[in-house]
């Protein structure tokens, strides 16, 4: 099954998120299929590619809890 989850980059203490597509069994550090967008928590910045997301989500892919959570505070 595939999933949109959070995949960690960036330095220590100053994390950068990369919002990715990947296949449900992968570890968060994987290979992933296609990167989506990304989150920065300490600026709270959101980048998504919303027509990617939306192609996603139709082919069936699941978004984790925090994933969706983001994809909410975009569209609100």
């Amino acid at each position: 099954m595939l999933k949109i989850r959070l995949k960690r980059n960036g330095r220590q203490h100053m994390p950068i998120y990369a919002i990715v597509l990947m296949e449900s069994l992968t570890r968060r550090e994987g290979k992933s299929i296609a990167e989506l967008g990304y989150y920065e928590p300490a600026t709270k910045r959101i980048e998504i590619n919303k027509m990617e997301l939306q192609k996603r989500l139709s082919q069936g892919a699941r978004p984790t809890k925090t994933v969706r959570h983001l994809i909410e505070k975009i569209l609100s």
